[in-house]
């Protein structure tokens, strides 16, 4: 089986890869009878060089391949028909501008697998850029900050290395004594944590941070159900979170009224209640001056996400009185660092983790005739039709606009 590493087309240009040249030679080593090869590129984050001197194959013709692995979706002119395709398709949830690549993956006869249905029996994701979304995210959170307060200024992430020069970068700059507020205890609120604890800040619980005063910069992790209350006021376990969001309410604001900044790597459930809302912000008690939204869900929990923002121009401001964009260095505006592709600004390291990732969880059901079922939840066409598990699409691909 030949398995091909394409080339990114999508804009704004994106550097990851599946497999970096070291990932790809474990790979390799491990499954001596698959064939590696790499198309050719001038945008990817390592060279063509670097995967040749590993002696790989680089080339413009993929035509060979059997299976064609990219991160971002491939544009339609490029999808060569009857081959598989691993990538991000942002189709899953019927997304209207990614209606024409789901048809013309279907009408080109290919076999799609989407990385971000490749899960377990329990449903939990295997792979994905989560955590270093995390990572550049509590990164561009203190950027921001020192933007903002106008007490420090630190180069974007984009023009660092790697995660370690993140981390020397922030450990040069002095932080007020302020109080620090993690949102998600997955792999996104894991990677912020990961920043943190490396600047060595220190954790409190969630009594020390409401109601004591710190001479240091502090943080808390908090997770769903320290920030959400039943209505009824009965004490429950998270799994009835989970299954009855409804019959919870936001209690945010006792962590806003006292926090100075705060760091959103939650997932957001259906019907689960906003983390903070609009009126909230308008609140006197609201302390909040940063908020960096890792999440990125726009007009959703965090009120003050109104539009995502962009690697080049990452930081906007809300004001709450009038609920629309402002000059973040505004008194009366929080800022808001709001990135929807933060793991593309530290590229290198994003695409070893996600490669070690692939290797681990996807590659072996090649070869072991997929006995854990993997590549059969994640294949979303075959054949020229929607799989079963993904019926659920055909209203949205047999629609003509």
């Amino acid at each position: 089986m030949t398995f091909g590493i394409i080339k990114e087309r999508k804009n704004p240009p994106d550097r990851r890869v599946v497999f970096s040249p070291r990932g790809l030679k474990a790979a390799s080593a491990q499954f001596p009878d698959a064939k590696f090869v790499v198309e050719s590129s001038d945008i990817r984050a390592f060279e063509d060089q670097q995967y040749k001197d590993l002696g790989f194959e680089v080339t413009e013709d993929m035509s060979a391949c059997d299976v064609l692995l990219g991160v971002k979706e491939v544009p339609i002119d490029a999808l060569i028909p009857y081959k598989k395709y691993f990538f991000f398709s942002h189709t899953i949830k019927k997304q209207p501008y990614n209606r024409k690549l789901l048809q013309a993956v279907l009408a080109k006869n290919i076999e799609l697998y989407d990385h971000e249905v490749i899960v377990n029996k329990a449903g939990f994701r295997l792979i994905g850029f989560g955590r270093y979304a995390g990572i550049v995210g509590a990164y561009n959170a203190f950027r921001t900050w020192g933007l903002k307060e106008r007490s420090f200024t630190l180069p974007k992430a984009e023009s660092l290395q790697n995660q370690q020069e993140l981390v020397d970068t922030l450990n040069e700059v002095q932080l007020p004594a302020m109080k620090i507020v993690l949102t998600g205890s997955g792999k996104v609120g894991g990677g912020a944590k990961e920043i943190l604890d490396a600047m060595q800040l220190r954790e409190v619980t969630v009594d020390e941070f409401l109601a004591q005063q710190f001479n240091e910069p502090v943080y808390v992790q908090i997770d769903v159900l320290d920030y959400n209350k039943r209505k009824d006021g009965a004490v429950k376990d998270k799994t009835d979170f989970y299954q009855n969001p409804k019959e919870y309410e936001s209690d945010f604001m006792k962590f806003a009224k006292v926090a100075d900044l705060y760091i959103a790597g939650h997932f957001f459930g259906d019907d689960s209640p906003y983390i903070f809302t609009r009126e909230d912000a308008k609140s006197q008690d609201f302390n909040i001056k940063v908020v960096a939204d890792v999440s990125c869900d726009i007009d959703g929990p965090v009120a003050s996400t109104i539009r995502p923002s962009t690697i080049a121009d990452p930081i906007y401001g809300y004001n709450p009185t009038t609920e629309s964009e402002d000059d973040y260095l505004k008194a009366d505006s929080i800022a808001v660092m709001a990135v929807d592709n933060l793991p593309c600004e530290l590229p290198r390291d994003a695409s070893e983790g996600f490669g070690e990732m692939f290797l681990a969880s996807v590659l072996p059901a090649f070869f072991n005739g997929d006995k854990d079922g993997v590549l059969a939840r994640a294949r979303m066409t075959k054949d020229g039709q929607l799989t079963e598990r993904y019926s659920y699409l055909n209203d949205y691909v047999s629609h003509t606009n």
